[in-house]
C-alpha cells in the first residue's frame, strides 16, 4: 500500500488545499481542514492510503489541478512502512 502525501509550500493558499483534498481523497470540511493544517504545521500530511496505481493517479490529479490553478504544490505517494 502506498501513502499519498502532500507537502507544504509557502505559496498555495490553504483554502486550496482544502478544496483539493475534499474533492479527491471524499475529505470533510473538517477532516480536510485538520489535514491542512497538518501539512501547514508539520511540512507535510498523509491525504489517505491506497494502492499503488490509485495512490499514482490521486497524486497525477493533484499535481495536474495545482498546475492548472498556478499553485506550486507538492505531492507525492510513497510505501506504507
Amino acid at each position: 500500500m502506498y501513502q499519498v502525501v502532500m507537502l507544504n509550500d509557502d505559496y498555495t493558499p490553504m483554502e486550496f488545499v482544502v478544496v483539493v483534498l475534499q474533492e479527491f481523497f471524499g475529505k470533510d470540511l473538517e477532516t480536510a481542514t485538520q489535514i491542512m493544517l497538518k501539512i501547514h504545521l508539520e511540512g507535510k500530511g498523509v491525504c489517505g492510503v491506497y494502492s499503488r496505481d490509485v495512490a499514482g493517479t490521486k497524486v497525477d490529479q493533484v499535481l495536474d489541478a495545482a498546475n492548472k490553478a498556478g499553485h506550486p504544490l507538492q505531492c507525492v505517494s510513497e510505501p506504507v512502512h
